[in-house]
């Protein structure tokens, strides 16, 4: 019989990332098929990432239909509400959309993370480096998923520390992980979401080259400032 608490928390991870994938698949004005799609791959993508590189065939989203069932019964509740009352998605309730996006998102990549970690640790998987890359996939693979179906550029590529902040999670998952279980998990979730909400509300991001308009509009800045204060 499967840990409860375990349970749980792949149900609460499930339901968090598949409120991600279909208020995306809403705004992006998907119909009803496509946001349930982006929903359902977003909740159970980085779970099959994981049972494929562990050799678990067949993934056990396949073998257990119930983290589907809830991924397409939350996708298909939040379509219903907005469908029936679409004023929602107005400009005067986006701040709101995206607040409740990215706090689903950390929750998700928070969960699933740990839980990579505590099933390749349950596998007898020991090493420190494939326990935390194992956890790191399984937390961004639904979100890569979900990135590519709806034609937006991954926010594992660019976006607030995402990949970041799971890495961060898992390392401190498996770090604590022989001294107590639910301690590891419950911290290593913590961390990833702490650093995601943190990330998204002051806009940190990982160093990056300058675009080409950037760095013309720095260049422009500097030269202005520096006939400032020539004169």
């Amino acid at each position: 019989m499967e840990n409860p608490i375990i349970f749980t928390a792949e149900i609460i991870g499930t339901i968090a990332f598949a409120s991600s994938g279909a208020m995306l698949g809403i705004r992006k004005n998907l119909d009803l098929f496509g946001v349930l799609v982006l929903g359902l791959c977003v909740a159970v993508g980085g779970g099959i990432v994981r049972d494929i590189i562990l050799g678990r065939t067949p993934p056990g989203a396949f073998r257990d239909p119930v983290y589907a069932l809830v991924a397409l019964g939350t996708s298909a509740l939040l379509f219903l509400l907005v469908y029936g009352k679409q004023e929602i998605m107005t400009s005067r309730y986006l701040t709101i959309y995206e607040q409740v996006m990215n706090y689903c998102d950390a929750v998700g990549l928070g969960i699933f993370t740990v839980l990579g970690v505590y099933t390749a640790h349950g596998e007898g998987y020991d090493g420190i480096f494939f326990l935390v890359f194992l956890g790191m996939m399984t937390g961004i693979g639904g979100g890569l998923i979900r990135d590519i179906l709806a034609d937006t550029m991954p926010f594992i590529l660019y976006k607030h520390i995402y990949a970041m902040a799971a890495f961060a999670g898992a390392l401190v998952c498996v770090l604590l992980i022989h001294i107590h279980l639910y301690l590891a998990l419950a911290a290593g979730t913590a961390v990833v979401i702490v650093i995601r909400v943190l990330a998204t509300h002051y806009c940190w991001d990982l160093p990056r080259p300058l675009h080409e308009k950037d760095a013309h509009t720095k260049t422009k800045i500097l030269s202005e400032n520096s006939n400032a204060d020539d004169t």
